[in-house]
């Protein structure tokens, strides 16, 4: 395979480490800049929400821009949104930089994607593929205790300097070792909505939104949960967060190897289930430490478990429009990590923390509900019938 895909990996796993890296230092930056923390956890929000809706709006108005060029002024604007971070003395200043990391970032993730499907033989396009959505999901998993690490040493704004400096080091890489690439025709956004008229994959889409909605109405404000419900330093923090990332990215190949043997519809269902019960007891396991640990291990494997299923559930239900569906389903995922930690904002300033699990566990019930209807005989009648009148 094309050695130049895992350098689109390296970019893709920058720009992913900027969505969640702000929410194992959330405090800090509350502490700072004189906020609530449900007001620092909005900008965890406002990020994903941007960057949901961003990216096909973004790739189809730079269809006709050289690929390698229009990635080069990506990271460019990419570098000056992270470097307002590192300056910003105000919240407005820290939001205004957030939405331009996030409006840069969404492009160069579908860039990386559709650069690598493209630089390889055929026969390496979907494991091309599977990697840079590797680095996207590793970045997602690490970018907390990397973030939260650093933070904790050097003071919050110090994951925004290595990242910028991450950055530098990436455009520099595009620059010397990548070939131009000339830009294909992208697809209408709205012939990519039309295809969600079928209600199976309709409701794939919304399964995977609830689903990461219901995981960061409490894993984006996972530090105040330990620190509050459990008594953790920043220390033992930092700790929990490194198990949960090496934890969730096993997830994510268990899951892979759970969808080959028994399928992706059993494996979809059975992830939900055991994710819901595993979130619903996390507040119920504090008294003991070593009991929360486990069940943690089980609910941050969980987390990523299901993506490469729902993914392959997708490809199989609407196997004409595959790479429709994977950017969709970025946006989906996206939309649920803003409305999640949106969500959780709101639990934490009305409630307590404690109450963020159990609101997070109704939502993966929902997520459930969506799941079943996307795989009933119903919905495989209703399109049947569709195509026939068609």
């Amino acid at each position: 395979m094309n050695k130049r895909v895992y350098l689109l990996t390296i970019v893709s796993f920058v720009v992913g480490m900027v969505e969640l890296i702000i929410g194992g230092i959330l405090d800090l930056i509350a502490d700072d800049l004189g906020v609530s923390l449900g007001k620092a956890g909005f900008l965890i929000t406002i990020f994903s929400l941007v960057f949901a809706i961003a990216a096909p709006i973004l790739l189809t108005m730079t269809a006709h821009i050289e690929r390698k060029r229009l990635t080069i002024i990506s990271l460019f604007v990419f570098l000056i949104g992270n470097a307002l971070v590192i300056v910003s003395q105000t919240y407005s200043m820290l939001l205004i930089a957030r939405i331009l990391s996030a409006v840069s970032g969404s492009l160069l993730v579908v860039l990386c994607v559709t650069m690598a499907s493209n630089i390889v033989e055929e026969k390496y396009r979907a494991r091309a593929i599977g990697v840079v959505f590797m680095g996207i999901s590793a970045s997602l998993v690490l970018g907390i205790p990397v973030g939260l690490m650093l933070g904790n040493a050097f003071g919050w704004r110090a994951p925004f300097i290595l990242i910028t400096a991450l950055t530098v080091l990436s455009i520099l890489g595009v620059h010397f070792f990548m070939n131009t690439l000339a830009p294909k025709p992208a697809i209408p956004i709205k012939e990519q909505l039309r295809t969600l008229k079928n209600r199976r994959i309709l409701f794939a889409q919304i399964t995977s939104f609830l689903f990461l909605a219901g995981h960061l109405t409490l894993y984006g404000y996972l530090t105040p949960f330990l620190k509050m419900a459990l008594g953790l330093n920043g220390t033992w923090v930092s700790i929990v967060y490194l198990i949960f990332g090496v934890a969730a990215v096993f997830g994510g190949g268990i899951g892979g190897m759970l969808a080959d043997k028994f399928g992706t519809k059993p494996t979809i269902i059975g992830v939900i289930i055991v994710f819901a019960v595993s979130i619903f007891m996390i507040p119920y396991t504090t008294f003991a430490f070593p009991l929360f640990l486990v069940v943690m291990v089980i609910w941050s494997m969980l987390s990523w478990a299901i993506t490469p299923a729902m993914q392959s559930y997708l490809i199989e239900s609407s196997p004409e429009t595959s790479d429709i569906q994977q950017s969709l389903n970025n946006s989906a995922l996206h939309f649920g990590i803003a409305f999640g930690s949106m969500i959780g904002g709101i639990v934490i300033e009305n409630a307590s923390v404690e109450n963020n699990a159990t609101v997070g566990g109704l939502l993966i019930i929902l997520a459930l509900g969506t799941a079943v209807l996307s795989m009933t005989k119903k919905a495989r009648r209703t399109e049947e019938s569709a195509h026939t009148i068609s």
